[in-house]
């Protein structure tokens, strides 16, 4: 079998073809055409976990003009996220692996590329402009197209911040003033998920990052309990057993669901997500959806902003058909891009900065609508002063020993030592600090 390989690892669209009409020659002077023409349309194996109605929709028929357009099959599998690296791994240990996947978690990337199983895509991602820290590259190489971020910002009622004349936060104090304002009834004043899951690890430690701690320094050692980082963890931790009152009763139990569901029924006054809250609000509650207004999360003395990192991606494989790979994704990320985007046109926050001057995206009635928020979260990507992070993205680089932090719940357990069981703040932020040392030994 042809080997797309190349001295650098990067499989570039001008070896692609030199090597089919290599191939191509090649087997004609053996006489073995006809095989030849059935190794070149091999199926592409495209496994997607982007698994909304339209999305899917747009999959099916995307598969189906590549196919008119070059003869080449692309067989797209759907999964959940959480699915998805076992889905990964065990076709690539059956000997059937993707060709092209979908991954939401850097820390998967990571693996993938220290086991060789994926290509570099620089001759994909490097003639655009990308926001921050959103490329991830290991020495200049880049291993994913991400083609979204999932930040998770703090919505408010902007309907109910003007009935009680308040302004936007910008220290903890306000920020719990205003949730404390705004309760009425059955409606409480946030809610910010503190039990032991993904929704956890994203949604509720923006407040810690905009304090400007850091879990790791530059030589991986852990900083959380030092001199310098312990104080603003416990002061964290502080604020969020003040805020914990204010909260819906099953905020330990609160993920995702029950985010949208308390956001977009009106039970809260602020709560964390990205942008598909403003979606499943247009689809379920139109007048509460027009009530949104976003905002970064803030440190205690109204100094530094922060938003909590998320994103999405698609990554090669590397497989004996991963040269019509990298011309399928070729195809898919410039003909299809903004066709893929309108599919989610508020959650899927462009990465490649390009996508905001299009026309073309530009022209959908969600973004119009939404434009407002839109340019808030653009502002989020592109201010250097902004700190974009979360706990798998923490550290001097890329690396593996983040994710499994996250993956280990470490910090939700700290929030829980604190909120539920009402542990000292600063023995808490040891507690997770130890655990944190003993994963990464």
């Amino acid at each position: 079998m042809t080997k797309w390989t190349s001295n650098n690892g990067v499989i570039t669209r001008r070896q692609t073809l030199l090597g089919a009409s290599a191939l191509g020659a090649g087997l004609a002077l053996s006489g073995l055409g006809a095989p030849a023409l059935r190794a070149q349309n091999r199926p592409i194996r495209f496994l997607n976990c982007e698994t909304g109605k339209d999305s899917l929709a747009f999959f099916a028929k995307a598969a189906q003009e590549y196919q008119e357009k070059t003869g080449t099959e692309v067989i797209v599998d759907s999964v959940p996220l959480a699915e998805t690296f076992t889905k990964i791994t065990n076709a690539i240990r059956a000997g059937q692996p993707y060709d092209v996947a979908n991954v939401g978690f850097i820390g998967h990337v990571l693996l993938l590329a220290e086991q060789d199983q994926i290509v570099p895509l620089n001759e994909l991602t490097d003639e655009y402009e990308w926001g921050n820290n959103i490329l991830f590259p290991i020495d200049d190489k880049v291993y994913w197209y991400p083609f979204d971020y999932n930040l998770a910002l703090v919505y408010y009622r902007k309907d109910l911040y003007e009935e009680h004349g308040l302004e936007i936060p910008n220290t903890w104090d306000a920020f719990a003033g205003n949730c404390e304002a705004l309760m009425e009834g059955r409606r409480k004043g946030c809610l910010f998920p503190i039990g032991s899951n993904s929704a956890t690890n994203w949604m509720s430690f923006g407040f810690m990052w905009a304090e400007g701690v850091k879990l790791f320094d530059d030589q991986w050692n852990v900083l959380l309990d030092n001199e310098e980082m312990k104080p603003k963890a416990a002061a964290y931790l502080d604020f969020m057993a003040k805020l914990y009152p204010m909260m819906p009763p099953g905020a330990l139990q609160a993920s995702y669901g029950e985010m949208l569901t308390n956001l977009v029924a009106g039970a809260v006054a602020h709560g964390s997500y990205a942008g598909r809250v403003y979606e499943v609000a247009e689809r379920e509650n139109p007048e509460m959806a027009a009530n949104f207004g976003v905002m970064p999360y803030m440190d205690s003395a109204g100094e530094q902003k922060a938003v909590s990192h998320g994103y999405d991606g698609w990554v090669v494989l590397k497989t004996d058909n991963t040269g019509p790979a990298m011309e399928f994704m070729r195809w898919l990320t410039t003909e299809r891009m903004v066709e893929f985007l309108h599919t989610a046109p508020v959650h899927f926050q462009p990465a490649r900065l390009d996508i905001y001057e299009n026309e073309e995206w530009q022209a959908n009635p969600l973004v119009q609508k939404y434009g407002e928020a839109i340019e808030v979260t653009r502002g989020l990507i592109t201010d250097p002063s902004v700190v974009l992070t979360s706990i798998d993205t923490q550290g001097p680089e890329p690396d593996v020993r983040p994710g499994t932090v996250f993956e280990a719940f470490t910090l939700p357990e700290m929030l829980q030592n604190k909120i539920l069981r009402g542990m000292d703040s600063g023995e808490a932020v040891d507690l997770a600090a130890q655990t944190m040392r003993q994963l990464i030994d």
